[in-house]
């Protein structure tokens, strides 16, 4: 003992070893000692306790580490009793993430079962310690990831601090689930705590509601303790904490164990010494025997020892905080495991919602949600200052689950980005720091909102598009009526009118039944003729194309077959060319410049950007698809594409002709109803998401929410809903004012006047060419000047009342014959020419 004070015992332990040892040199003897409640000094009483063989009897948490002594008994439950029970809580709860906070290192071990249970069942653990008295900077980190199961393990002293920093961090919120290990909680007065339906869980050994607990209260009520006295409400068990009733329990052990020794033996107590000839008690070991035998049911629940003196099988009492009430026991634990009574059983107080009151964040998005106008002026409070499809939302979700709800427009105006490790703005961080209940506007369900939040299911599906103004109409062209027809179309018609031309020539040439005889009159004349030289051909094709025909009649069946088909293929192509010419000709045509993501990609002429912190920015910074990749390394190469807003992006587009905006497919309906004469959605959607409600992760609202959701779906109200506010017979309407076919001006036939006048200054140059060569063939057969020959030509065709003319000059001849013939059978005669006289 000497040594033991000199070299390895602190202060304390020295005076708490002085103490007992002043104790055992007490004339009368000690039978046992109690306590004490510290660790240094349980440590060094039981070893004093253990060199003179008096038993030592200890109410406090067993020490890590620390072997059992054969003269100890101890009534604070194994810590592997309290480790078991939050393993049994942890499951009945089913929770799958849970954040651990202890200030002792002893705590770890009551924690081993959760530690174990992670590994095996996949539960995500994560632990902090508290250091020092402010731990509202840890308070605030557990806040922020998103932890909503939390179990606390830390002294008495540290729960009215930790207690009121959560109160002042809005964490005592029925989104958070609290577990504390504490056996004191429920001495607390925790009124100040139950306004916001917090679920707070907590753990005792003593029952509330016992009999003995009762007598003994009423006891310690009547009893004076100095000059005033202790008087206390129905229940209020305010000063018994667990540390005195198992001081309570140990005092009723050694007096039970004294009556039971006593009744075997005279009990010979002596004063006994600690230093020098140490001595020891002589029924030291016996008693403590007894002690260790023995089974009684005290403030703590029933008491029994096992072999080494621990405490076996202890109770523990499972309350939970209830508004009005306080604490209020909703089960009980053994070794046979926990037993929550079947009345009381836990549902997170956020899973009612009768008359509860919402705190919903939105923003302002046309038509999502808007600023209600007044009709009268008047002005607006509350949620009637809004309107759109999301408050209509939430009117069908709030009558469906029976609450009442507040919006609130989210202060930064921002849907919800990570700008730092953990911490986001707009209003996922809104639902991150717990200050809303739900999230209710077009916000994106993505991977990484999804870490932090929880989402319902989907109200509406969409994708990102891509919103450009509308291309002005093109000119179609003075030649638009070769449109109907592509060019190489043309081109093999004017080769099949070619191939045609030439196999009818040869066949005309190959056929003898398209030579015929000029002179029918004449059976003798042996000449015959072909009407189809190449040039009649090309006539006689060129007349059936234009459906037209020509004086030119095939004879031969082979031509004729061939002329049949050529006219059935003339038919059907000039039917088609007319069909399709009348929506050339009447319809004006918009061509964009861009028609998909890969088109505007590949150029860079039209910039593009999106709203800089949204979903579609986080979609093309994330994406893995080259396109996509080109496409976000433009933009962040260009920071003045990036708007703060959707309008601002809207507005960009219509004001520049030259920037295409990455918008959300849902919002760029509405914007294109708007202006659905400059707007359009080009290249479809680029990929698929869609609009949930958020909620704080953990939260039943969403599960609720939904059911709604799904019964909305099913009954079509959602569509209405979409109807009603999306408008898009508004476009209708302008796009479709009049039935009437719009006129066609020289703009859309004008090229037919050009080949017209292209064939009148052909056919002009054509007769001047036919006529000088003509008057050159009359002037040499006249013998006259070229010049005068076409100066006849030139009078005689202005004199627009002569119809006829000879068609051959007029030259004096002297035919003289030479023989006279017999007439012939047609009565004609061989002349001869002769010269003519002079």
């Amino acid at each position: 003992i000497n040594d033991f004070i000199k070299g390895k015992a602190s202060n304390l332990s020295s005076r708490f070893i002085v103490s007992v040892c002043a104790q055992l040199q007490h004339a009368n003897g000690i039978a046992a000692v109690v306590g004490p409640t510290s660790i240094d000094g349980a440590l060094a009483v039981r070893s004093v306790c253990n060199s003179v063989d008096v038993p030592h009897v200890d109410t406090r948490r067993q020490f890590g580490g620390v072997e059992p002594l054969s003269n100890t008994i101890s009534l604070y439950p194994h810590a592997r009793y309290i480790s078991s029970l939050m393993v049994d809580i942890v499951k009945h709860y089913k929770w799958k993430k849970v954040t651990v906070m202890y200030d002792e290192d002893e705590a770890l071990e009551r924690l081993q079962g959760i530690l174990e249970l992670s590994s095996s069942m996949g539960i995500q653990l994560k632990v902090e310690r508290m250091v020092g008295s402010n731990h509202k900077a840890l308070l605030k980190r557990i806040k922020t990831s998103g932890a909503n199961h939390i179990v606390i393990d830390c002294r008495r002293e540290t729960l009215p601090i930790l207690l009121e920093q959560m109160l002042e961090l809005q964490m005592l919120r029925s989104y958070f689930h609290y577990l504390f290990v504490s056996l004191d909680l429920y001495l607390l007065n925790m009124s100040r705590y139950t306004g916001d339906k917090v679920n707070l869980t907590t753990l005792h050994m003593l029952n509330l509601y016992d009999q003995l607990v009762e007598a003994f209260m009423a006891e310690w009520n009547a009893m004076q303790i100095g000059p005033r006295s202790v008087t206390m409400t129905t229940r209020n068990f305010s000063i018994l904490t667990t540390e005195a009733a198992l001081l309570y329990d140990a005092v009723s052990v050694v007096a039970n164990g004294l009556e039971a020794l006593g009744s075997t033996r005279n009990i010979s107590l002596r004063s006994l010494s600690c230093f020098g000839e140490q001595a020891e008690w002589n029924d030291g070991l016996t008693f403590y025997n007894f002690l260790q035998s023995t089974s009684i049911n005290g403030l703590t629940g029933p008491i029994t020892f096992d072999r080494n003196g621990e405490r076996e099988n202890p109770r523990f009492f499972i309350s939970e905080l209830m508004e009005q009430v306080g604490f209020k026991t909703v089960g009980e634990w053994d070794e046979n495991g926990l037993n929550i009574f079947p009345v009381e059983m836990h549902t997170d107080k956020n899973s009612t919602f009768n008359n509860k009151t919402l705190i919903i964040t939105t923003i302002l998005e046309p038509p999502y949600c808007m600023r209600r106008k007044s009709p009268d002026g008047e002005l607006l409070e509350g949620n009637a200052r809004f309107e759109g499809f999301i408050i209509d939302l939430l009117d069908h979700i709030s009558r469906y689950m029976s609450f009442n709800y507040i919006i609130k427009l989210v202060p930064d105006g921002d849907y919800g980005s990570e700008i730092s490790e953990g911490q986001w703005n707009g209003m996922v961080g809104e639902l991150v720091e717990r200050r809303a209940d739900l999230a209710a506007a077009p916000l994106t369900i993505s991977y990484a909102r999804e870490k932090v939040i929880d989402f319902s299911k989907p109200w509406m599906y969409l994708g990102v598009t891509i919103l450009f103004r509308v291309p002005e109409p093109q000119n179609p062209g003075v030649f638009s009526f070769l449109n109907p027809l592509s060019p190489d179309v043309w081109l093999y018609v004017i080769l099949a009118f070619l191939l045609v031309s030439f196999v009818l020539f040869v066949l005309a040439r190959f056929s003898p039944y398209e030579w015929y005889n000029s002179h029918p009159c004449n059976p003798d004349y042996d000449t015959v003729e072909n009407q189809f030289n190449f040039f009649n051909c090309l006539w006689f094709s060129f007349g059936g194309l234009m459906q037209q025909g020509s004086e030119i009649n095939p004879r031969a069946f082979s031509t004729r077959v061939l002329s049949g088909f050529w006219w059935f293929f003339s038919l059907i192509l000039i039917s088609s060319y007319t069909a399709n010419l009348a929506a050339f000709l009447t319809v004006e045509r918009m061509v964009s410049p861009i028609q998909t993501a890969d088109d505007l990609a590949k150029q860079t002429s039209i910039e593009y950007g999106t709203r800089k912190g949204g979903s579609t920015e986080e979609f093309f910074s994330r994406s893995k698809i080259p396109t996509y990749m080109k496409m976000w390394e433009f933009m962040s190469s260009r920071q003045h594409v990036f708007t703060n807003t959707y309008n601002d992006g809207i507005q960009q587009v219509l004001n520049n002709r030259k920037y295409a905006y990455l918008m959300e497919s849902a919002m760029a309906d509405y914007v294109i109803s708007q202006h659905c004469n400059n707007l359009t959605a080009i290249g479809g959607l680029l990929n698929s998401r869609g609009y949930g409600i958020g909620t704080p992760l953990g939260s039943v609202y969403r599960d609720e929410i939904t059911k709604v959701i799904l019964q909305l779906q099913e009954d079509d109200v959602l569509l209405e809903l979409k109807t009603k506010w999306w408008r898009t017979d508004q476009c209708h309407k302008s796009t479709g004012q009049s039935d009437e076919a719009n006129s066609l001006g020289l703009k859309n036939i004008g090229g037919i006047f050009l080949v017209l006048i292209t064939g009148l200054v052909c056919g002009l140059i054509a007769a001047f060419a036919e006529f000088i060569w003509k008057s050159r063939q009359n002037a040499m057969i006249d013998r006259k000047s070229l010049c005068g020959e076409m100066m006849s030509e030139l009078r005689f065709a202005f004199r627009c009342n002569n119809k006829r003319r000879n068609s051959k000059p007029v030259i004096e001849h002297k035919y003289i014959p030479t023989t006279t013939y017999p007439p012939n059978i047609n009565g004609r005669q061989s002349m001869q020419m002769v010269e003519p006289l002079a």
